[in-house]
């Protein structure tokens, strides 16, 4: 399975969200953001690529509807929630992920 991760500026969130979820077997996992100054941002490939999608928030999910409309047409597309208060590993943030991870491989499986 492969799962994009997407945040704004590909800084914080969604790169701790590749790391903590990299260790699953069976996934694959990218991250990117929506910013045109993200450190690596979306492209159509990515979206291509994902099986599944992932936003932090309800305005990547919007972002990324406008920007590729006709990619996204088939793709399941999940917002978390999870606001841009973190840090890169911040440890919270890691438990939020991996808890998320939990709740997603159950309901896969």
């Amino acid at each position: 399975m492969n799962i994009l991760f997407i945040c704004s500026r590909n800084q914080w969130r969604s790169p701790t969200a590749e790391a903590v979820w990299r260790k699953y077997p069976g996934i694959s996992v990218r991250s990117a953001g929506t910013s045109p100054k993200a450190k690596r941002t979306v492209t159509a490939s990515d979206i291509d690529w994902a099986d599944i999608i992932f936003a932090m928030e309800s305005k990547h999910q919007q972002r990324l509807r406008a920007e590729f409309p006709q990619l996204l047409h088939h793709k399941r597309i999940e917002v978390l929630d999870i606001p841009d208060e973190y840090h890169y590993m911040d440890f919270e943030l890691i438990e939020i992920f991996e808890a998320e991870a939990e709740r997603f491989l159950a309901e896969s499986s």
